[in-house]
């Protein structure tokens, strides 16, 4: 059986930064270390688990906001399921399950940021339903 778990990724954190250095191969491990910690400490993070037989399997960051557009907005990234269990439906039943939490928990909306170069991930998302709205600009210092 397939199970959404909140979970806190330092509790599980070997495996957690097994699959964001999948989703990030060009990142350094320390950098993602120190990140995760950071972003565990906000207020408006959330990190999902999915499960089978107790074997984490995937996850994804969730962030809340409140924006014009769409109201209580939850915005998915870090998207992950194992490089070795995908396109087998996982992805799929994952997505299910962080928009039923979603609704249940008074969510207006679920949304997520891909990588550009990510063209694999983008022909998902089209399939689960969700459209571009337009471009995510960033600056850095």
């Amino acid at each position: 059986m397939i199970e959404l778990k909140i979970i806190n990724p330092i509790d599980h954190f070997a495996k957690v930064k097994d699959l964001l250095m999948q989703l990030n191969p060009n990142k350094q491990a320390a950098y993602i270390e120190e990140t995760l910690k950071k972003m565990v400490m906000l207020d408006n993070y959330t990190c999902f688990g999915l499960y089978q037989a107790g074997e984490l399997l995937g996850i994804s960051s969730g962030w809340t906001t409140v924006r014009i557009y769409c109201g209580k907005h939850l915005e998915l990234d870090n998207v992950i399921i194992d490089n070795r269990l995908q396109s087998k439906g996982l992805g799929k039943q994952f997505f299910s399950k962080i928009e039923d939490w979603a609704l249940q928990n008074g969510y207006d909306a679920v949304g997520l940021t891909t990588y550009l170069s990510n063209a694999r991930s983008h022909k998902f998302y089209f399939n689960q339903g969700y459209n571009i709205l337009g471009f995510h600009f960033q600056k850095t210092n």
